[in-house]
């Protein structure tokens, strides 16, 4: 798949937004046996590698999208290989907290975003790299640094986005951010007030593209698209894969100035375990570029709104694509 250049970018990392608190399980204590012997420690251990012998550990983000490709990456690897499959979901504090885990071997593998990775992790600055060349940089250096490497892409890409209502993007024929300024003036923006303020949101959005609304109103984040679809708003920020942008009556305009940083979604994979379990690199890579955008939305979009299970979503979408087998 061939990715976009990157001409500049925001420095700052991306943050999805749905439950930011970890949801981690209930922990038990056992007593530890009075007399236990060094042979009793060995043979416990010995127990525990049995049972977790063939297991794949997944972990994800606190977010709808990750719940998703947990189950799908679940999904693909039992169907094509004979391991099972353990998901964390909803990890606090997403890369910050995962990272280190997989480090200490915690983990197998998890859904991580290319510029998360390379600003968070490795504290790069995304400034005058092209995609291509940092997803190469991104293998290199999580080899050299946490013998890991990125698996695939999925092929979405989950970034600040400008939304307008379909009817609106159709009467004045609106594809890209850049045809926006022409007839912005007659035009109502409505946005969360931390990206209008963020002197790297809503200010170098206009700043770049020469944007001057006939009115900005702060809006929940919550309301933004409740607020389009009621004609109150014409235009909103989002992320490309929001959950409403995979409705029909909004359009995404292309960032033809490349101003947002990019995030596209691949799998952060151990390189011993990839070594431990043979075959899960090709099942992995069953996963490569079968996501656009829109498709994402509408995924998220059948979770979050039309309260689907994740699992049934993400099965139901490999199935149409022919990854899986019914």
């Amino acid at each position: 798949m061939k990715l976009r250049k990157i001409a500049g970018g925001l420095a700052a990392v991306m943050m999805m937004t749905a439950a930011i608190t970890g949801c981690g399980g209930k922990t038990e204590s056992t007593k530890a046996p009075e007399n236990t012997g060094s042979e009793t420690v060995r043979e416990s251990k010995a127990a525990k590698e049995e049972t977790s012998e063939g297991t794949i550990k997944i972990a994800t983000k606190p977010m709808t999208e990750q719940f998703i490709l947990g189950e799908m990456l679940k999904l693909v690897i039992e169907d094509s290989t004979d391991y099972s499959v353990e998901i964390t979901k909803g990890i606090g504090g997403g890369t910050s907290n995962i990272q280190p885990a997989m480090v200490k071997g915690d983990f197998d593998l998890y859904p991580e975003y290319t510029s998360s990775g390379w600003v968070m992790v490795l504290e790069h600055d995304t400034a005058g790299i092209s995609d291509d060349e940092m997803f190469e940089k991104l293998k290199e250096e999580y080899d050299e640094n946490f013998d890991m490497t990125w698996v695939g892409l999925y092929g979405f890409n989950n970034t600040y986005a400008v939304a307008v209502r379909k009817d609106v993007a159709d009467e004045y024929q609106l594809k890209t951010t850049s045809e926006l300024a022409a007839v912005s003036a007659q035009l109502v923006f409505g946005g969360n007030p931390d990206y209008i303020e963020r002197e790297d949101g809503f200010v170098l959005l206009k700043e770049t593209y020469g944007l001057n609304f006939k009115d900005v109103r702060d809006i929940d984040i919550g309301l933004k698209y409740q607020a389009m679809e009621n004609g109150e708003i014409d235009v909103t920020n989002g992320f490309t894969t929001d959950a409403q942008l995979g409705r029909d009556d909004v359009v995404v305009l292309e960032d033809d100035k490349h101003l947002q940083v990019n995030y596209f979604c691949s799998t952060v994979v151990r390189k011993d375990s990839l070594e431990k379990y043979p075959g899960l690199e090709d099942a992995l890579m069953k996963m490569d570029g079968i996501l656009t955008d829109k498709e994402m939305a509408g995924l998220n979009y059948q979770v979050e709104v039309e309260g689907k299970n994740e699992a049934d979503v993400a099965r139901e979408f490999l199935v149409s694509k022919g990854i899986i087998a019914k």
